[in-house]
Order: structure tokens, then sequence, then C-alpha cells
């Protein structure tokens, strides 16, 4: 279980819509002004970024990683139907030799 926060989710809130609204500045820089790691910083807007793209087509938590594993998933497999068609192919040729 991860280890709760020691910033307050205000904080973290705030943080994030201050790097969102100053494109022009560095996660570094915003981080080292607010006294947060950089990497902190950059893992609350990761982590605000998914929540946003798991909002904007209204999914929950539990539905939006079930689509992304299936998606994962689909790609898989459409890859390895390519690589057996094409094995297929090579093999329709020889034979036909």
């Amino acid at each position: 279980m991860p280890r709760p926060s020691k910033y307050p989710e205000e904080f973290r809130r705030d943080a994030v819509a201050l790097v969102k609204a100053s494109p022009e500045r560095t996660v570094a820089e915003i981080a080292r002004e607010l006294g947060v790691n950089h990497e902190t910083l950059r893992q609350w807007v990761k982590a605000a970024d998914r929540r946003q793209d798991r909002e904007a087509v209204g999914l929950g938590r539990a539905e939006f990683e079930e689509l992304k594993r299936l998606r994962k998933e689909n790609a898989e497999l459409k890859l390895e139907k390519e690589i057996l068609r094409k094995a297929a192919q090579y093999f329709a040729k020889e034979m036909g030799r």
C-alpha cells in the first residue's frame, strides 16, 4: 500500500494547475519554486492527465484500465495475425514452386 502523501490534495491540485498554466516554464523550475521534488510534481501532473483522459471518455478507473488492456491486447493480436499472414504467403509461394 502506498504511503500517504505529506502534501494536501488541494496543494497538489494547485501545483498541477500551475504547471498546466505555465507552459513556458519547466516542471523542475515550478517544483523548485514550490519546494517539491521535480519527479513528485511530474508524477502529479501525469496522474492528473490520466484522470482527465478517463473523465473525457466517461469511464471509471477500472473501466479505463480494462479499455487500455484490451487495446494493447488488440494491437498484439493484429501483429500476430500479420505475422501469420506473411508466413502463410511465404509457405504458399514455396509450395507453389
